[in-house]
């Protein structure tokens, strides 16, 4: 059965429609056409638990190469994915409808993860000797990091590969298996990537794809993996968490975000406007830590807006290679876009480019809109599109008040001269990530782990914390020499008791 429009969202774990659930194929369709690209089959219940019963054969050996065997198979697998880099763009490129630039800078970040988890995760995740301390001074104490076994990733379709990949990088690193679900809109992404694992290792299913739509994310989740990793809405992440539930599946999740730009007087205004234009309309605004709202000090607040305006009136969005940025992935995300438009201007807010006559069947222009009421959903909640909310505010203060002043908590940016003052700002914002004097600068180092809190999800992925969140920590001691007080005893003396009575006194309660 062929979908003939793009009716489903980001990856969901129940059932739409009765027609969704009898489905057995699904096409992959070209958001600038609706043309369709290929067929892919929906996987149930039974092949997904085929999948993860191989993945469970696959991870006992994957395992078993070790820190210095999987770092040598992993960058065989970086070197297959980057000799082949222009046509996974290509592919993402048609798959998502963003123009050939910014897939091609996707792959590449991606591919930097890959590096990064391959060459660090034994530094990191190594067995090692920890202090045993003075109570226990008899004891050698170890601690070490084991895979979890089988990892489920659900992908989202707005960054199709690097997204996926940094729990995927990772989570392989660190010694696990991977049943990967891509995104209903992108499943020819996951497919390359399962196809480029096996050019490298045939017989061994370390990687492994299932695409469907929903329910096959639902079954996923209920297959018994040891661990999932989601990207996607909050609401969607609710019913990831009570599948997961049901198991007592730990999970990670990465739930989008509303993020806040805040420009202070005496920052460099032309990058800053520079680096605004690309975080609200870059990957036509579908880019979960994108900027969503803008807090500009008053004293430079015109000058800002002008010069942002200025730079936004040139975007020409459209569908080829040459556009400034594509058509909307997620056609159903369009009435949302509008939505927020309306509401904004209905609240008292104004349009300085664009509107709600900016809003197409495929493709939504560029629109700015300012003086928008802090209770607008074109404030509290996350658009996803090529729209921005450029605030005045009194100060600093009042900029990081409004900045914190939501449910979300992902990233943020400080555009600020004074780069001591920036770094203050940053410790006082509510949220996983900031990047002072640029957009986006932490997802493109592999050091740093990338996450929120509040309703942008929970745990982390990439970085030392990243290689740890598909890790179980284990804690091994081996007594060195009996100890001198026989405190473990069910015959313990009293003349012990009173010497660590003493002790304790002596080392702690002085």
């Amino acid at each position: 059965m062929t979908q003939k429009s793009r009716t489903t969202g980001s990856n969901t774990t129940t059932s739409k429609t009765g027609a969704e659930s009898s489905a057995t194929t699904f096409a992959s369709l070209d958001p600038r056409s609706g043309d369709v690209i290929a067929e892919y089959p929906v996987a149930d219940q039974a092949a997904v638990d085929e999948a993860v019963d191989r993945a469970r054969i696959a991870a006992r050996w994957w395992d078993a190469q070790g820190f210095r065997g999987r770092r040598e198979w992993l960058l065989e697998f970086k070197k297959a994915v980057a000799q082949d880099a222009v046509a996974l763009a290509t592919l993402v490129s048609r798959e998502t409808g963003k123009p050939y630039g910014d897939a091609f800078l996707e792959v590449m970040l991606a591919i930097e993860h890959l590096d990064w988890a391959a060459k660090n995760a034994k530094k990191v995740l190594r067995a090692r000797k920890v202090p045993s301390g003075i109570a226990s001074f008899n004891q050698a104490a170890t601690l070490e990091y084991k895979a979890l076994g089988v990892v489920g990733v659900i992908g989202p379709w707005n960054y199709p590969v690097y997204t996926p990949m940094g729990s995927i990088s990772y989570a392989l690193a660190a010694g696990n298996a991977i049943v990967f679900k891509p995104s209903e809109l992108t499943p020819g992404v996951g497919k390359w990537l399962e196809e480029k694992w096996n050019s490298i290792a045939p017989t061994q299913p370390v990687l492994q794809v299932v695409t469907g739509l929903g329910e096959t994310g639902s079954a996923l989740t209920r297959a018994g993996v040891d661990k999932i990793a989601f990207t996607g809405s909050g609401p969607t992440a609710r019913k990831v968490m009570a599948v997961c539930a049901e198991s007592l599946t730990p999970l990670v999740a990465e739930c989008g975000g509303k993020d806040a730009m805040i420009v202070a007087a005496d920052a460099d205004i032309d990058k800053a406007v520079d680096f605004a234009a690309f975080g609200a309309f870059g990957n036509a605004g579908q880019t979960c830590a994108g900027v969503e709202r803008i807090y500009v000090v008053e004293s430079v607040y015109q000058e800002f807006l002008d010069k942002l305006t200025a730079i936004v009136k040139r975007a020409e969005p459209g569908g080829s290679d040459e556009s400034t940025y594509g058509p909307m992935t997620l056609p159903r995300q369009i009435d949302i876009v509008r939505s927020h438009i309306e509401d904004a201007l209905a609240s008292g807010g104004t349009a300085v480019v664009g509107g709600a006559e900016s809003v197409g069947e495929r493709i939504i222009e560029p629109v700015i809109l300012t003086d928008v009421p802090e209770t607008s959903r074109a404030v509290c909640e996350e658009t996803f599109g090529p729209t921005v909310v450029v605030n005045k505010v009194r100060d600093l203060d009042e900029a990081v008040d409004r900045a914190n002043g939501t449910s979300y908590g992902l990233g943020a940016s400080v555009f600020i001269g004074n780069k001591a003052k920036g770094r203050e700002l940053a410790e006082r914002l509510r949220n996983g990530m900031v990047s002072v004097n640029s957009v986006l600068g932490f997802a493109g180092i592999p050091s740093l782990p990338f996450g929120g809190i509040g309703e942008s999800g929970f745990g982390r992925i990439h970085g030392a914390d990243g290689l740890r969140e598909f890790s179980r920590p284990k804690s091994v001691t081996v007594e060195r020499f009996s100890s001198p007080l026989r405190l473990m005893s069910l015959e313990r003396p009293e003349r012990d008791l009173n010497l660590s009575a003493k002790m304790l006194k002596f080392m702690h309660g002085r």
